[in-house]
């Protein structure tokens, strides 16, 4: 059952992408969706039947690498970090194939999109199953290939093609990362095996590394070269700039990218590495710093921005910082809680989004929007229950999840984990408050709209709104059906091994027992921050305007998202671009072929040019040639004689 998992969505990637115009469109999506949905079936009994019966198993599939003693065998890892993966990763996927069956009904490459989609879902379940570093490095890769294709799925559009080059390009800078992590751990351990690396780390963790006369604890290193890898994917502060950009491609792939599956890429190695990250307490503090500052910052920028995907994404980047830092203070479960939750009700923001586009034309700014809530109310009701979990608002999923994730990091009792409680309190007045203003922005208030597009003005179809009900049922529920046992008192008889946490730290443990403040604080903010919305943009909503003119230096960083891409621009791309110039002039055109392969040719046909003078035509005109050539034949001969 588990090769069924795994291997369904690449069936059905091939033949949608090989066969789609012979099957047909209508076809190629239902087929593509049925094999999704019989993953997504099948992952839920594996999840189900591990659960019951605590019995981690490996499945071989076949010798990958063989070189000299470095052997990589294919093989499918499924414990219960992966069972959990899988179903978020099959749910979110099965929902997006089903929606894309209405929403891309109008677009012209139905069996290519269907084909990426199924695509990029095998590569992350390849990611998530896999057994050793490398397999995991090649799920990694496959991601990023299947994310360009989807964001750039419009290539006819330059912002589309722009966007799926910068996602894949600063993707690959954490990648680099990656592979020297998973370069330093081979010259450690001598293997890329997890088991065999998680049972040598306690013995292995003084050992030292000397790069350019530097010692460095090899755990610590290994610990944060890696982490700069799930950097990249999981868009943390300084390579977060690809995500909102994303948006570019068509909304069902923000759903899928953006909700429970590439972005999480990164959440899901960290808590797959704690047993490494256990012995490494910097790395620990630099994961919970980075992810506190993620948090903060993308929180900033959702609340001015008019996109109503870019809101979403940008709360995407805040809410994967508070994964990061659950990580950073041990709270792995914690993370992989909120990673859960998160799906359900970030993927139903998403499609609710496309929903609303969708029934506006095609229309994406919020200040074009504004009184269709009695038009899609079933959109609408759904988005406000996306929106409740999202916020934090008991009983909702969120609540669950997202609050203990702060009542952890201030049981932390450490100076990292304090940094990380203040600023996601923060984060969550924040994240109530562009929620909010989404909500109020879109769906109430007077029309912005053309009466022509009012008029159109439309629910989505059923084959639409379907996923939608799945997925708002996740959102309400996922929160105290898993609280028990992803992070309950008895957490460890659930993960199993698949998580390690040290003795020495007791963040998850404590965070049941933290002051009722530290609970409350962060609902009572978000209370704040939803009341705060409705009299800026209900009651008032001529004072952002008035707020924003007068705290204009402010505002302007947090609309021009803190100048991230400017200063790159100025930094790397323009620096790159010039240098790439001079060396495709003066290096490749004046040095390599002037000499090379242009000179040579040009060599050739300026002889060739003067040869072509002596072929005349005419007899006597060889003759004479060849008389002369005999006279020289006969001149060297007599003078090698010394005649």
């Amino acid at each position: 059952m588990v090769y069924l998992i795994v291997f369904l969505p690449l069936l059905g990637s091939i033949l949608s992408g090989f066969w789609g115009r012979k099957l047909g469109d209508r076809f190629s999506m239902y087929l593509t969706s049925s094999l999704l949905i019989s993953s997504m079936l099948f992952g839920w009994i594996e999840f189900i039947n591990l659960s019951n019966n605590q019995v981690d198993k490996i499945y071989p599939l076949l010798t990958w690498i063989e070189v000299g003693d470095f052997n990589v065998v294919w093989s499918l890892r499924y414990d219960m970090l992966t069972a959990v993966m899988v179903i978020v990763i099959t749910t979110v996927s099965a929902m997006v194939h089903i929606y894309s069956i209405g929403y891309m009904s109008h677009d012209d490459s139905k069996p290519r999109f269907m084909s990426y989609l199924s695509l990029f879902t095998f590569a992350m379940l390849m990611l998530v199953t896999a057994d050793n570093l490398v397999q995991l490095f090649f799920g990694w890769e496959g991601v990023g290939l299947a994310s360009y294709l989807l964001i750039g799925f419009w290539y006819h559009r330059p912002s589309a093609h722009a966007a799926a080059m910068k996602a894949f390009i600063v993707n690959r800078v954490g990648d680099f990362g990656f592979i020297l992590g998973i370069i330093a751990t081979y010259s450690i351990f001598g293997t890329v095996y997890f088991d065999e690396i998680f049972h040598d780390v306690g013995s292995l963790s003084k050992i030292s590394i000397k790069i350019f006369g530097l010692n460095f604890n090899s755990i610590e290193l290994i610990s944060i070269l890696l982490f700069i890898g799930a950097m990249g994917k999981s868009a943390q502060l300084g390579l977060h700039t690809w995500l909102p950009d994303a948006m570019e491609g068509p909304t069902p792939v923000s759903a899928l990218i953006h909700a429970a599956t590439m972005v999480t890429a990164g959440v899901f190695l960290v808590c797959r590495i704690s047993p490494i990250l256990e012995y490494a307490p910097f790395a620990l503090d630099l994961i919970t710093i980075v992810g506190a500052l993620t948090a903060i910052f993308a929180a900033t920028i959702g609340l001015t921005q008019f996109d109503i995907k870019r809101v979403i994404a940008y709360s995407t980047c805040s809410q994967l910082g508070y994964m990061f830092f659950a990580a950073g203070v041990s709270a792995y479960p914690a993370s992989m809680f909120h990673l859960t939750t998160h799906a359900f009700f970030k993927a139903l923001l998403f499609l609710g989004a496309g929903s609303v586009i969708h029934a506006m034309s095609n229309e994406q700014d919020m200040r074009k929007m504004g009184g269709i809530w009695k038009k899609i109310p079933i959109t609408y009701t759904l988005m406000w229950i996306g929106s409740l979990a999202l916020a934090g608002i008991p009983f909702f999923s969120g609540y669950y999840s997202k609050d203990l994730i702060l009542e952890a990091a201030w049981a932390a009792s450490s100076n990292s984990g304090y940094f990380a409680f203040w600023l996601g309190v923060i984060a969550a007045f924040l994240t109530a408050f562009y929620s909010w203003r989404l909500i109020f922005l879109t769906f109430h208030g007077n029309p912005k709209a053309s009466n022509e597009v009012m008029s159109n003005v439309h629910e989505s179809p059923i084959v639409m709104l379907f996923p939608l009900f799945i997925l708002g049922i996740g959102a309400v529920i996922s929160g105290w059906i898993f609280y028990e046992n992803f992070v309950g008192h008895h957490w460890h008889d659930f993960w199993g091994h698949s998580i390690y946490i040290s003795d020495n730290n007791k963040a998850l443990k404590l965070a049941h027992y933290v002051p009722n403040w530290v609970k409350l604080l962060p609902v009572l903010l978000a209370i704040i921050g939803i009341l705060t919305a409705y009299i800026f943009y209900i009651v008032l909503p001529k004072l952002p305007s008035i707020i924003a003119k007068s705290l204009n230096p402010i505002y302007k960083l947090f609309y021009n998202k803190w100048y991230f891409d400017e200063l790159y621009d100025y930094l790397f791309v323009k620096s790159f671009v010039k240098a790439g110039h001079i060396f495709w002039k003066s290096g490749d055109e004046n040095t390599i072929d002037r000499f090379g392969p242009d000179g040579i040719s040009r060599l050739a046909k300026y002889i060739s040019s003067k040869s072509v003078i002596l072929q005349s035509g005419y007899i006597y005109h060889y003759a004479f040639a060849m008389l002369i050539g005999l006279v020289v034949l006969l001149t060297l001969i007599l003078m090698g004689k010394g005649i």
